[in-house]
């Protein structure tokens, strides 16, 4: 039996280990009452291997209104590597998760994917043309519905890059055009562009790829035809074989132009578009702010207002071409 010293002390060590059960418990509970982190999908046509940079510049356009990835918004990633078909099923599975925002990029066909997926969750997407054209939204000012973002306007730069083509090579008459009859508005930018080279005078003989092998029967056809340039049409899948594309130019003495600066840097010739780290640090802020409470239809479709050319010009060396001054003095980047 114990005595009541003993007593006493054993009752104040059972109310100790019975405060330290309790503190060790209360985290615990107060974690579960909090709030579920945010998570944002993100579908692109693109694949992971080539969109380190372009993801690190949407991560920055979170941060900017206060998201961090890991820390206070989860980020689920879906990569369809160019393959268009995939899309549908990689959206879907991003909205059967119930995610809070849907980022849609990396070219038009993840666009038209999710807004296919869903009619509630904010989507924020980069688009290569007109969206009001395409009927994904109402007006610039005012979207309407549950999409917003940036449109780049690449596909409406047919006719400036075709001018840049010319001015390169005067004494052209032949100029071809590459289009991937899988990208959404291919059929549109071949009729601009073939309306462009009308009013100059100059043919344009058009080329379809939408894989590996049929690039390079598109090269062996323009050789043929003896065309002397290829403007390369706004797509995904021709993004992420830049650097198969611009050994195929070089191999065949072709100069090429594409929009993105990522083709030169590749060793592609020349590009001219908007600044696609523009594009993806804008679809970080809007989708921040969603995240705080805004709507899509608030928020304005955001166009370019900064065009770039970038001339490569060991590439130049290497076709044996010798680029105007007067265009290598507009040039916004030569790389040597």
């Amino acid at each position: 039996m114990l005595c009541p010293l003993s007593l006493g002390a054993e009752m104040r060590r059972r109310e100790f280990i019975g405060l330290l059960g309790g503190a060790a418990a209360w985290p615990l509970g107060a974690r579960a009452q909090q709030p579920a982190m945010p998570t944002i999908g993100f579908l692109s046509s693109r694949g992971k291997s080539d969109s380190a940079q372009v993801v690190a510049i949407f991560l920055q356009g979170l941060s900017e209104v206060g998201f961090v990835e890991g820390q206070n918004v989860a980020i689920e990633y879906r990569w369809a590597d160019g393959q268009y078909d995939r899309l549908s099923g990689l959206a879907a599975d991003l909205v059967r998760r119930r995610v809070d925002v849907l980022v849609a990029t990396g070219g038009d066909p993840s666009v038209y994917a999710a807004k296919a997926a869903t009619a509630t969750i904010p989507i924020v997407f980069t688009i290569s043309d007109d969206p009001v054209r395409y009927g994904l939204v109402s007006s610039f000012s005012r979207p309407d519905g549950n999409l917003t973002g940036m449109s780049l306007f690449v596909s409406a730069l047919g006719a400036k890059q075709l001018d840049l083509l010319h001015e390169l090579l005067p004494r052209a008459g032949l100029f071809a055009l590459l289009v991937n009859p899988n990208f959404p508005t291919s059929e549109h930018q071949a009729t601009d562009v073939q309306a462009a080279a009308q009013a100059r005078g100059l043919k344009l003989l058009v080329l379809h790829a939408s894989t590996e092998s049929e690039l390079e029967a598109a090269f062996a056809a323009l050789v043929q035809q003896g065309a002397g340039a290829l403007l390369i049409g706004s797509d995904s899948f021709f993004n992420s074989r830049r650097e198969l594309i611009a050994l195929l130019a070089v191999r065949h003495k072709i100069p090429a132009m594409q929009e993105w600066r990522e083709f030169p840097a590749a060793g592609g010739l020349m590009s001219y578009g908007s600044r696609l780290s523009d594009g993806y640090r804008q679809i970080g802020v809007y989708a921040g702010r969603i995240l705080k409470g805004a709507k899509p239809a608030d928020l304005p479709i955001v166009q370019p207002t900064t065009f770039e050319l970038v001339i490569n010009l060991k590439t130049a060396r290497v076709l044996g071409l010798d680029v105007p001054p007067t265009l290598l003095a507009r040039a916004d980047e030569v790389i040597e």
